[in-house]
């Protein structure tokens, strides 16, 4: 047996098989002979999923060898890919069409079926996560029949399988609703804290991307605010960061440096707050503007593990001002930011957009450093204000805690009921969050 981890390294299991199918008959082939032999299957991706949800003592199929662009229809902007393709892959696939994803998360090495499944998000009020963005994909049920899905074609398992934990087939394909190519005009800034949170909502709604992060142990917010333009548009005399900028500062200063700060202040956690005010005074404050992916994803090098909840848009400031205040009254010392993002709403039954304007609150730490007693602490405040776990991020959360947070909760278990009625995608995650 051949052992597997995830990308930060804490989640591991050993697959009683690992398979790497190149075409969607083999897979259809495993899930079936899986159903008679009484044993499970597990699609992976990249391991970006910080949860066990990857996690299998059945058979793993990796499908490294199913990606590419497999069609595009230019008229309609949709652009149908194999699903094992890489998010960061995808640009230089639709560039000679003229195309783009409508909008990315901050890290793009999941794969294509991996991030849809489990909710991977931008930011933006006026944009949906990932999964929004899916017109149709193919899946490969628990019977090993291979159905195509769309809002018209098997719509019930079309809707829930958008966001579907892995839970209800093999993702093979994915049709995306691409939008034309666009630029994007990033401005990065270092603000009080204090005035953004005041006017986070409006800040929101005002423009068409905007996020930032914060140093606990410090009143300082680093903004990102990034503007829609056409192809080669956009204020004058604004330009792509330069090879040597990017070198500053996205590999030396966010990468390397900050992974030898965690490695210096899990010595000496008594030094954080004061790391934190540096960290935070030499990033931030640059202006430039770039081909859309280019200024959406970011590289990140440093190894942890997250927690991330969408909680009402409306709430979010006081939610923040609550965490502000744990951290101080508990005594934690915290050296990784809080990501702050939004999204619209959407109706699909587990994304944790559905229904309400959504904002997000990630929080992180090294991997190095116990996380556990800070993660269930700030859990406590996301539950208070009805907060929903991003899927692939750590979170303590039960079944029976999801029934009074997705009104669709059910509607998803009679679908998979259907799907796979055997449990051959099962393991021990879905048996926590779905039984």
């Amino acid at each position: 047996m051949t052992g597997w981890h995830n990308w930060a390294g804490d989640q591991r299991c050993r697959p009683e098989q690992v398979r790497h199918p190149s075409t969607v008959a083999e897979i259809s082939a495993v899930v079936a002979a899986a159903g008679r032999a009484g044993t499970t299957v597990k699609a992976i991706g990249a391991g970006h999923s910080f949860t066990d949800i990857a996690l299998t003592s059945g058979v793993q199929l990796h499908l490294d060898g199913l990606t590419g662009l497999q069609s595009v229809d230019r008229a309609a902007r949709r652009a149908t890919f194999a699903a094992g393709t890489r998010l960061h892959e995808i640009p230089a696939l639709l560039a000679p069409y003229g195309l783009a994803m409508e909008n990315l998360g901050d890290i793009d090495r999941q794969s294509l079926a991996g991030a849809i499944s489990t909710g991977t998000h931008g930011t933006g009020l006026a944009f949906g996560g990932i999964s929004t963005q899916v017109a149709a994909l193919e899946l490969v049920t628990g019977t090993g029949a291979v159905l195509h899905c769309s809002g018209h074609e098997n719509p019930a398992l079309f809707s829930a399988a958008r966001v579907g934990l892995g839970a209800l087939g093999i993702i093979t394909s994915v049709t995306l609703q691409c939008v034309d190519a666009f630029t994007l005009h990033a401005v990065e800034r270092a603000e009080p804290l204090a005035g953004v949170l005041d006017g986070l909502l409006e800040r929101q709604r005002a423009v068409d991307h905007f996020e930032f992060y914060w140093f606990p142990h410090t009143g300082t917010a680093l903004t990102k605010t990034n503007t829609r333009f056409p192809p080669g548009q956009g204020p004058a005399g604004v330009e792509p960061l330069t090879a040597r900028a990017h070198l500053l500062d996205d590999v030396l200063v966010s990468n390397k440096l900050f992974s030898a700060l965690c490695s210096l202040t899990g010595k000496v956690p008594a030094a954080i707050p004061r790391v934190n005010a540096m960290a935070a005074h030499l990033t931030g404050n640059r202006e430039f503007a770039d081909v859309s992916h280019r200024v959406f994803a970011n590289e990140r090098t440093v190894r942890f593990r997250e927690m991330e909840y969408a909680l009402p848009l409306a709430v979010l400031p006081d939610v923040l001002r609550e965490l502000d205040a744990m951290i101080g009254r508990r005594g934690f010392n915290i050296s990784f930011p809080l990501e702050v993002r939004c999204a619209a709403a959407d109706d699909i039954p587990l994304s944790t957009a559905n229904g309400r304007e959504t904002g997000y609150i990630a929080v992180h730490q090294h991997l190095k450093t116990d996380a556990f007693d800070y993660f269930r602490a700030a859990e406590e405040i996301f539950r208070a204000h009805g907060g929903r776990p991003h899927w692939g991020k750590w979170h303590f959360l039960h079944s029976e805690d999801f029934a009074g947070l997705y009104p669709d909760f059910k509607l998803f278990g009679s679908v998979r009921n259907v799907a796979d009625p055997q449990r051959v995608f099962r393991n021990t995650y879905l048996d926590r969050v779905l039984s």
